[in-house]
């Protein structure tokens, strides 16, 4: 990340939305599902600090051993066992 002063400036849309834009996302290494968290200080000062969200809900969580893969079941198999009714 680069130091140093910028300002950029960006509008608030009818619904209360803005976009960062592009060289500010790249400067704090902002990606999509990262979070902003807003804080208006005292003295109306407005602070945004990242907040990183780049995994998913269950990244981390225990996963369930389901056995080794067995690869002699193919659908030929389960036609033969489960023939199409006509």
């Amino acid at each position: 990340m680069t130091t140093g002063n910028s300002s950029e400036e960006t509008k608030v849309s009818d619904r209360g939305m803005v976009t960062i834009p592009a060289e500010v996302r790249r400067r704090l290494d902002i990606e999509p599902g990262d979070k902003l968290e807003w804080t208006v200080k005292d003295d109306g000062q407005l602070a945004v600090e990242v907040v990183r969200q780049r995994y998913g809900a269950f990244d981390g969580a225990p996963t369930a051993d389901l056995g080794e893969e067995d690869e002699s079941h193919d659908v030929a198999g389960y036609e033969a066992e489960f023939p199409e009714e006509t």
